[in-house]
């Protein structure tokens, strides 16, 4: 690993030094920021989202207890969840409830169907990227059905994907804005609503042909990849070469050393992985959960506390993950409060990559 030159090293701190006072604001918010979840808690209800091919999902819809004060101040985005394959939803029960405190009303459909894929036809809980469109045509409904319970703190005008493992890879495909083979049947148009996502396990090797390094043209739509260092359904390097061929940022690779591949689901698959966590398995679903809940906030929602988090300070404060990220290029700055301001930011970076590399030394996963 390389680091600064002795000379360049006192080059910074002559920046940081420069800039103490004037980052105190800054510096007091990330000292400030709790990552926990917004709202004390969640409660979901059973409902059934209709099929533009005329069938039904049976769903859970996840959404954080409001106050009525708190109903008249908030309008809580759409997060849907698309599943992995032949998992039932109510697996997600524990992840979908911590990220509905953080301030989403999150969708988690069964989508019954048959895909074909190029060794056959498979039959089961399967999720597809027709699904965004027929998850917000359902939304609009409820915003407009006064018994419904999310009716008054709906927004409908932003949604988020959340994807485990094959959901993941019809996330990826639906930001694209193409029909996938597999992944998508009939035609498919990207809802202009749609906004960012986190995916758990996944990579766009998973209901695609082999081929080169997959190019994920994502149109500036951020997108986040959380992986488990013990897949053994997904391979991670998988995962990894699916990061680098995403063209846009914000972007971000977020891994969980001891998790596997079912690291967000209630409980561990015995059956379907081979490889088994490390990690407790609820400590990784609060885990993954509070890192894709930040994610979407920071970029979709434009919380700077928690854009901070996830590209600046989180992978130095919370020693389960490891962190890699790409911002949008800043715009060009014409202050010098603001030349200064990169100088101390690469500074304390530098610093916590070296603390986090000496504690990593001595953590046992």
């Amino acid at each position: 690993m390389n680091f600064f030159s002795s000379k360049k090293q006192s080059s910074v701190a002559i920046v940081g030094a420069l800039m103490i006072t004037l980052g105190v604001e800054r510096s007091a918010v990330s000292a400030t920021f709790n990552p926990a979840p917004l709202f004390e808690s969640a409660v979901s209800y059973s409902t059934n989202i209709p099929r533009t091919d005329g069938g039904v999902d049976s769903t859970d819809i996840y959404y954080p207890v409001l106050s009525s004060t708190q109903t008249q101040q908030n309008s809580l985005p759409i997060a849907l969840l698309l599943q992995g394959a032949l998992v039932d939803k109510s697996d997600y029960s524990t992840f979908a409830n911590t990220v509905a405190r953080y301030g989403f009303v999150v969708v988690v459909p069964n989508h019954l169907r048959t895909a074909i894929s190029p060794t056959g036809a498979v039959t089961g809980l399967i999720a597809e990227q027709q699904q965004l469109n027929d998850v917000l045509t359902y939304i609009q409904t409820e915003k407009s059905t006064p018994s419904s319970p999310i009716a008054n703190s709906l927004d409908p005008s932003t949604l988020v994907l959340l994807g485990h493992s094959f959901g993941g890879a019809a996330g990826i495909a639906a930001i694209q804005g193409q029909c996938f083979p597999t992944l998508c049947t009939g035609n498919f148009t990207r809802p202009k609503e749609l906004k960012a996502g986190v995916f758990y396990g996944t990579n766009f090797r998973i209901g695609q042909s082999s081929g080169g390094l997959p190019i994920i043209d994502n149109d500036g739509i951020p997108i986040a990849l959380v992986q488990g260092n013990r897949d053994g359904v997904a391979n991670p390097a998988n995962a990894q070469e699916t990061y680098a061929g995403i063209q846009d940022p914000p972007k971000a690779f977020i891994t969980i050393p001891g998790a596997n591949h079912y690291g967000i689901t209630n409980e561990d698959n015995l059956i379907r992985e081979t490889i088994r966590p490390t990690i407790n398995q609820d400590v990784a679903i609060e885990t993954i959960a509070r890192w894709s809940a930040l994610f979407l906030r920071g970029t979709a929602l434009n919380d700077k506390n928690a854009l901070d988090y996830v590209f600046n300070t989180g992978d130095a404060l919370d020693q389960k993950v490891s962190v890699e990220s790409v911002v949008k290029p800043i715009p060009e700055y014409t202050s010098v409060v603001s030349l200064l301001g990169l100088g101390v930011i690469g500074a304390s970076s530098l610093n916590r990559k070296k603390q986090k590399l000496v504690k990593n030394k001595v953590l046992k996963f």
